[in-house]
């Protein structure tokens, strides 16, 4: 990661704070109708453009 510049590992660690889990709060509170988060990525499936 040291040649990356800033911004980019900036960008790269935004998309990792994107990609977790719903909260168990959330699914409680929800009776399970939301249980899978939309935005997730896998890091081998799906290319990020950054």
């Amino acid at each position: 990661m040291t040649i990356k510049t800033m911004s980019k590992k900036n960008r790269l660690a935004k998309k990792t704070n994107q990609n977790r889990r719903v909260p168990g709060w959330v699914v409680i509170k929800t009776k399970r109708n939301v249980s899978t988060h939309p935005g997730r990525r896998h890091w081998r499936r799906s290319t990020l453009k950054v």
